[in-house]
């Protein structure tokens, strides 16, 4: 499905009924929108592992502008800012109250931005393993230098100079990372999911290279006004959002709660997915 809005087309899919049959009566489930990591992936690869989430909420999938099923369009509007406003944009153009917003790695940082920018229309936020300023390079620099191989710290190099440029290249880089994105990095399944995913090699580029948005943003100013009870889920083996960050995020929302996944890298849905859908589902339930 596509929304045509703010001078793009957004694509979104959503998992699970809204209103349900319970008992004598009909129950609404709360609208949860997820939000994907990246930039420069989509929400596909999300799907398998938040299916038990359905049971609780309705899940709403959506692509960033310029990614996945979404429209191309103006390179330069590829941005946090744009992304942010687009969810918003999303959520009235399905008419939505207060959602619960699931926001992963770089969907975590679009989510926490709009928390703060439009705190009524958040009812619960949960952000896994993100960042909240551009400070997180560095961090994984450092420990891909320390703690990867020559081909992860080369296929690095690319990522930070903008030289992810042809879908083979972002496929090669997820193939040689994965195993720093994931503890219980499974090569076949990885494969199949590079394999139906869609890269978007412009997105990737413009955040991550020399200049690009990723390198200079600073939510922090923004955090305290979020008013949405708030869920950090971080991993203690994370290589690119380590628990420092997520951390530091705590401190900054009022009365945010953090969990750290003890046998996690990156990719929570990975490593330790029955604790992931459980906290999730734990914290939303209310």
């Amino acid at each position: 499905m596509h929304a045509r809005l703010r001078n793009t087309e957004i694509y979104f899919d959503v998992d699970g009924m809204g209103l349900v049959p319970d008992g004598p009566s009909m129950r609404d489930k709360r609208p949860a929108l997820v939000i994907h990591g990246g930039p420069g992936g989509e929400h596909s690869d999300l799907k398998s592992a938040f299916k038990p989430l359905c049971e609780q909420l309705q899940l709403i999938y959506f692509d960033h502008r310029g990614q996945g099923r979404s429209a191309r369009g103006d390179p330069t509007l590829y941005t946090l800012d744009e992304n942010v406003e687009d969810m918003e944009a999303l959520r009235q153009h399905l008419g939505l109250g207060p959602i619960v917003s699931l926001g992963t790695s770089y969907g975590g940082m679009v989510a926490m931005a709009h928390a703060a920018r439009y705190p009524a229309a958040v009812s619960h936020l949960v952000l896994m393993v993100t960042a909240s300023h551009a400070g997180f390079n560095a961090l994984a620099r450092q420990h891909v230098a320390q703690h990867g191989t020559l081909e992860q710290v080369t296929v690095c190099q690319a990522l930070w100079s903008g030289q992810l440029d042809t879908v083979e290249k972002m496929r090669h880089y997820y193939e040689v990372m994965g195993p720093l994105y994931a503890k219980k990095y499974d090569a076949v399944a990885a494969g199949l999911t590079r394999g139906r995913s869609i890269f978007s090699p412009e997105a990737i580029n413009r955040a991550f290279a020399p200049g690009g948005f990723l390198q200079s943003f600073d939510l922090r100013p923004e955090l305290h006004r979020i008013t949405a009870p708030t869920l950090l889920l971080a991993g203690r083996h994370d290589w690119i959002c380590p628990p420092v960050l997520s951390e530091e995020i705590a401190g900054l929302i009022p009365g945010a709660r953090l969990k750290v996944f003890e046998h996690s890298s990156h990719s929570l849905r990975v490593d330790e997915p029955e604790r992931l859908i459980a906290e999730v589902a734990a914290f939303t339930a209310n």
